[in-house]
């Protein structure tokens, strides 16, 4: 085994070091922190078996999402009113200090929870400017296929 050097840094060096140290940590900082958004847009797609939110900033990036099946419900009980009104809270809650504040909703598909999650964003405070239904509509695209017979 052999004697260990010890490396010694003038203060110059020393000096140099702390000062780059300090820019990446404000870098970092800078990164981290939560902007508050104050446009975007809520997509709420409500289909026969369930309900899913999305939250997106003016730009369409997406800032938080969530569904009945991940607020634990199951089953046939996802695409309940109910269910998509505590979806809507939930969401509510997750963006309640950065935002968006100022929102466009639009809606998507036929299940029984358009309403009542379009209702709980309005009845929290939320500032809706626009509601749209953005529900895919066939316009007579392809044959459909034979009628079966039994």
């Amino acid at each position: 085994m052999g004697k260990k050097k010890v490396a010694e840094k003038s203060s110059e060096e020393v000096l140099q070091e702390a000062g780059s140290l300090e820019e990446k940590i404000a870098q970092k900082k800078k990164g981290s922190g939560k902007q508050r958004i104050e446009d975007g847009k809520i997509f709420i797609n409500a289909s026969y078996n369930n309900t899913l939110i999305s939250v997106t900033d003016a730009k369409g990036n997406l800032v938080t999402w969530m569904s009945a099946g991940s607020l634990g419900f199951s089953g046939p009980k996802k695409a309940t009113p109910f269910a998509s009104s505590k979806v809507a809270e939930a969401i509510f809650e997750k963006i309640q200090k950065t935002g968006p504040f100022r929102v466009e909703v639009f809606v998507r598909g036929l299940g029984g929870g358009r309403d009542s999650a379009v209702r709980s964003f309005a009845a929290r405070g939320m500032e809706i400017i626009s509601v749209k239904d953005i529900t895919p509509i066939p316009h007579n695209g392809p044959r459909p296929k034979k009628v079966r017979r039994v």
